[in-house]
């Protein structure tokens, strides 16, 4: 038909995509090895369980970190209870695929987490719903009343909703795919400067993102949208990040709160060693096997 695009004008030259599509192994970018379009797991494999009844398993990516600053913020409140042990998912190897962490999230995604306070225990996954539940378990960081409440979930809801745009479209078109591809990257960098303004249109006029409540909100969000405006991606100049200033200003302040940045820690796999904290079973942990220590007792943790 004549209003039919010419196939010599796709990616890659005459590509049409075929009636009923077949997985190529060897098409996924930067994480073919990982990708498939199966769930389940691929071996067995039993998790550790250490001493603290929240017991995580995890990795230091935006979605791990949302939950290991949540606990780090309780523990600052003086919530022994929200003590955990931080056990490290290798998800480019794989890890996530083993058989007791897809019992724990059958859709083999970082982080997972098991509640052993309770029996039988509970198992948690998607980040979100570790942020809500913790939120609710300790009676900290959402609002009860019904104002801010709602406002906190608009916006936790907000952040699952729109991350995927920035990680799963920007970054993997501009960052992560075999080849540059003009039309997905503008589509994405353009959603992704959407939701920049949107956040600092808002956070022109409030503090934190509920008003002047530090919430489940701003540690759902910062992982994310922090790490745009600072270093995700090497896209900061690509994205004109310094035209949000009122982003910038929120990302700055959260991200000097020491809970925040002993969350960042844990479970980090990237940056510089004494950045990272690759397991997390203890506070004195932080000063004591940091990745830059572990290094120099030729890897040791004590």
């Amino acid at each position: 038909m004549a209003d039919q695009p010419d196939p010599a004008n796709n990616q890659p030259p005459g590509y049409v995509p075929p009636k009923v599509w077949v997985w190529d192994t060897a098409n996924g970018g930067a994480f073919a090895n990982i990708n498939r379009p199966i769930s389940g797991a691929t071996h067995d494999k039993e998790l550790p369980i250490g001493k603290h009844p929240l017991q995580l398993y995890s990795m230091g990516t935006p979605n791990g970190v949302k939950v290991t600053i949540m606990l780090e913020e309780l523990l600052a409140l003086g919530v022994t209870a929200a003590e955990y042990d931080a056990w490290m998912i290798m998800i480019g190897t794989g890890d996530q695929f083993g058989s007791d962490f897809v019992a724990i999230n059958p859709n083999s995604k970082i982080p997972a987490m098991m509640d052993h306070s309770v029996s039988p225990p509970v198992r948690l996954f998607e980040s979100g719903s570790m942020l809500f539940y913790l939120a609710e378990k300790f009676g900290h960081f959402l609002p009860t009343e019904t104002h801010k409440r709602a406002e906190t979930m608009n916006w936790l809801m907000w952040q699952m909703a729109s991350a995927p745009y920035v990680g799963g479209g920007l970054g993997h078109f501009y960052a992560y795919a075999p080849f540059k591809m003009q039309y997905p990257i503008d589509r994405f960098a353009m959603e992704t400067k959407r939701q920049l303004h949107v956040l600092d249109t808002h956070l022109a006029t409030n503090k934190y993102m509920v008003g002047d409540d530090y919430t489940i909100a701003d540690m759902a969000i910062w992982p994310w949208y922090g790490s745009i405006m600072r270093e995700a991606y090497n896209a900061q100049e690509f994205l004109n990040v310094k035209e949000y200033t009122h982003l910038d200003r929120w990302v700055t302040e959260v991200g000097k709160r020491p809970a925040v940045i002993r969350g960042r820690m844990v479970n980090r796999t990237f940056g510089q060693p004494e950045t990272q904290l690759r397991e997390r079973h203890d506070a004195s942990d932080f000063d004591n096997n940091r990745e830059d220590m572990v290094i120099a007792r030729d890897g040791k943790r004590i």
